[in-house]
């Protein structure tokens, strides 16, 4: 089965609530490309996933920041809330700052698919510029609502959305 069917019976035609972190390291935030994914095949988001039932958001966030980065975090604040309708996709996600970490950056795995078949390609901290380089339709749809007044990807932006409630994202 093509790797587009593959993920679309793991994760379409059902509402996924997924936890996303924020993690700003020296003017950078912290990336990970999911091939493939989204409508132009390559998607770059912020590190998260699933959440698994009988744990707490922040203790699901914990387990994907290993799962994905290889890193140990300490879960802070709940930032905002996004929904997205992408048929076959619907996901409810929660974004938390990230208020510190430990560990080495390193890719990991995606549990949920067998490890010929992973989409997630590359985790890397990426700076303003070299987001407002990538397409947006290669972003998390959460991009959009970022850009500054100039038109540019801001993590100003970013950090300021305060558990803003983004309920329009049906594409």
């Amino acid at each position: 089965m093509p790797k587009d069917q593959i993920v679309s019976s793991t994760y379409g035609n059902k509402v996924r609530v997924r936890v996303c972190g924020i993690l700003l390291q020296d003017n950078q935030l912290l990336l990970a490309k999911h091939k493939p994914f989204g409508p132009a095949g390559e998607l770059w988001i912020p590190p998260g996933g699933g959440m698994n039932y009988g744990q707490h958001a922040k203790q699901n966030l914990v387990r994907e920041f290993i799962e994905e980065t290889n890193l140990e975090i300490e879960v802070g604040k709940l930032l905002f809330t996004n929904e997205t309708i992408h048929p076959p996709f619907h996901s409810i996600e929660l974004f938390y700052l990230i208020n510190q970490f430990k560990g080495q950056l390193k890719l990991g795995i995606d549990p949920e698919m067998a490890i010929d078949e992973q989409i997630l390609n590359e985790v890397k901290f990426m700076s303003e510029e070299e987001i407002n380089s990538i397409p947006i339709e290669m972003l998390h749809y959460v991009f959009k609502f970022l850009k500054n007044k100039d038109g540019l990807i801001s993590f100003d932006a970013l950090l300021k959305m305060g558990e803003t409630y983004i309920l329009d994202q049906i594409i």
